[in-house]
């Protein structure tokens, strides 16, 4: 009975050195030494007590144990293969996190396409930020934020100015006619937008009368799926009402858009980053979907 797990860099030895029948392949294929190799080997045989290859001058076979150990192996390390790929992509060195809203993520991730078809050898990991401070809690390569525009920072980069839209159910938008029939839904609100109805409906001069908000949520996701279900009205974003709407969400927009005086902005979140073309890469995709059609030339 083995007393310790076998060296998995021996079983990878193994494994290549007896689908190329050479020691000199494996060794290319691996990265390693023909001497690496070959000591790889002898510590495996001499860990089981068996001898896996049958050495001659010009050639090298399996024996009957290698043979029959073979296939177990390579199963094994196919398990691994399978499950890393699975966990964290085909690609790990090629990945770009992008951290940004569920909303925003939703979003992007209907115009994925374009950047696979550009650049076929760059895999995104969306991940969701609710809270701001999320974005110090896993590294990030982008973070896509919302934020004031007076108060943006120099280290951003600014993606689009904004505009905020009522929506409701589309069972309910014949009847909204008017700001006052508008004032009359439930109020959906969307925490860390709070402001969101009293903007919109400042912008009209009408005071946000108080204790009409019946919901609350955290994500404009979660806001879209009850305007649907009929549960009231809700402001949201114009790009990710509309998208929305696009992708066969049964809503409406109910009122004209107005200026949310915020912005969508890039954070390279390591200088470093901008050393890696693939950041780069998707840093122009970004820009690609966040710049209105009609600008595009």
């Amino acid at each position: 009975m083995l007393q310790r797990n076998i060296n998995l860099n021996w079983l990878r030895s193994f494994e290549s050195a007896a689908r190329h029948l050479s020691f000199t392949a494996a060794a290319h294929e691996l990265s390693l030494t023909q001497t690496a190799i070959s000591q790889h080997i002898k510590a495996l045989e001499q860990k089981l007590g068996q001898q896996l290859f049958i050495r001659r001058a010009k050639s090298l076979r399996l024996t009957d144990v290698g043979e029959a150990y073979l296939p177990s192996v390579r199963d094994g390390l196919n398990t691994i293969g399978l499950s890393t790929r699975g966990l964290f992509g085909p690609d790990l060195a090629n990945h770009v996190i992008i951290r940004a809203s569920m909303a925003c993520n939703v979003w992007l991730s209907s115009q994925l396409a374009t950047l696979c078809q550009q650049h076929p050898q760059i895999g995104v990991q969306f991940v969701t930020s609710i809270w701001p401070e999320a974005t110090k809690q896993k590294a990030a390569d982008l973070d896509i934020i919302l934020a004031p525009q007076k108060h943006a920072g120099a280290h951003l980069e600014k993606l689009s100015d904004e505009s905020i839209v009522p929506v409701c159910g589309s069972q309910t938008a014949s009847s909204i006619k008017s700001l006052q029939d508008l004032e009359q839904l439930d109020r959906i609100h969307i925490l860390g937008f709070d402001d969101h109805w009293a903007r919109y409906l400042a912008a009209f001069d009408i005071q946000q009368s108080a204790g009409t908000t019946r919901h609350v949520v955290d994500t404009s996701v979660a806001a879209g799926e009850m305007v649907q279900a009929g549960m009231g009205g809700a402001m949201l974003i114009e790009r990710f009402a509309t998208q929305a709407i696009q992708t066969g969400r049964d809503i409406s927009i109910v009122g004209a858009s107005v200026p949310l005086g915020q912005s969508h902005y890039i954070a390279r979140n390591d200088a470093t980053q901008a050393q890696r073309p693939e950041v780069e890469a998707v840093i122009a995709w970004l820009k690609q979907c966040f710049t209105p059609r009609d600008e595009i030339s």
